[in-house]
């Protein structure tokens, strides 16, 4: 019997699109979905996706997740064994101005996924969570056993209610769901819309880069290669009812039900500062900043617990900063074709 494939939501995009070579390389078929849309430059998802297609055992369909009954259509014609949905409306700040982007990608999509998810046998489903459901949260680091109930952008909130939904299918229909946490992933082939993407475009054509809150900010910088690790490895392992867990003292991040919750970050939080210090060593160019003030949406540091991904998969970030942002700029430059 023919393996069932692994659906791919958001293969054109920066996770998918390592994530789906990751899982070919590993002789996975892989069926790829994304709508290319224009949050940013198509050209560059166009790209992503040519250097996937053709290789064996990938193939794709260009659809909209928001179009119940494409997704419905596409379950049924695919019918995926795991999925990883990765397909989401990104960005905080975009979120201020075009919010029923949001709800109509990451809650009327994800309920689509889910219904397929639900109908179609699905052994595993692994999705896109974020490390701004933290929101006001000041403890560091950041736990999945913390309370994570006070975003402060739209964008957050959605994926908050990405893990509710989740569970919900989890316990209603013993879904295995398993929820990631990404912590600021960056490397080649990603989002333009990054600060270490356009802050390298704008060293590289000595332009100012825009730095919020004076650069006394610290995010948890990851290497998409390790995030791309992290995710195979949950995809292996459906989560299992946590036979530990209380009504009266309810852990957050697991449940009676089959469902997980896992931050994947570097677990070492980098000032902006610093990190823009890295990258003027790696494109041998100063930069010229413009100190601007904290952004609203905008949280100051982002630091994850990744103890419990370390613990149950063997999850160990292995890239450190400056060979990261070197790969990503070798990627630029070559891309480009700058100097």
């Amino acid at each position: 019997m023919a393996q069932r494939p692994i659906l791919v939501t958001g293969a054109a995009g920066f996770i998918g699109f390592h994530l789906s070579r990751r899982l070919l390389e590993l002789g996975l078929p892989v069926h790829g979905v994304d709508n290319l849309n224009a949050y940013y430059d198509v050209r560059l998802k166009e790209a992503r996706l040519a250097a996937l297609e053709g290789r064996p055992g990938f193939a794709f369909d260009r659809l909209d997740l928001a179009d119940r009954a494409a997704v419905a259509d596409l379950f049924r014609r695919v019918h995926p064994g795991r999925v990883a949905h990765l397909a989401a409306q990104a960005g905080v700040r975009y979120s201020l101005t075009n919010p029923h982007a949001y709800v109509e990608s990451n809650l009327v999509g994800f309920a689509n996924v889910l219904e397929g998810c639900r109908h179609h046998g699905v052994e595993h489903l692994v999705y896109a969570s974020s490390s701004s459901v933290y929101g006001l949260n000041t403890a560091m680091p950041f736990s999945v056993r913390h309370n994570v109930d006070h975003p402060v952008s739209l964008y957050a909130a959605t994926k908050k209610a990405n893990e509710l939904m989740a569970h919900t299918y989890s316990h209603l229909y013993r879904l295995p769901t398993t929820g990631l946490r990404f912590f600021t992933v960056y490397g080649p082939w990603g989002r333009p819309d990054m600060a270490y993407y356009s802050f390298t475009r704008a060293i590289l054509e000595g332009r100012p880069i825009e730095v919020f809150n004076e650069g006394r900010m610290k995010r948890d910088f990851t290497y998409v290669d390790d995030i791309v690790e992290g995710v195979v490895r949950v995809l292996d392992r459906p989560p299992q009812p946590d036979p530990q867990w209380r009504g009266d003292s309810p852990n957050p991040a697991s449940s009676p039900a089959p469902y997980r919750i896992y931050n994947i970050g570097n677990n070492a939080p980098v000032e902006l500062l610093d990190f823009i210090a890295v990258l003027e060593r790696c494109l041998g160019r100063k930069a010229v900043m413009r100190f601007l003030p904290m952004q609203p949406g905008d949280v100051l540091a982002t630091y994850a617990d990744v103890d419990d991904l370390t613990r149950e998969v063997g999850f160990r970030p292995a890239t450190p900063l400056e060979a990261g942002l070197a790969r990503f700029v070798e990627w630029y430059r070559a891309y480009y074709s700058v100097g």
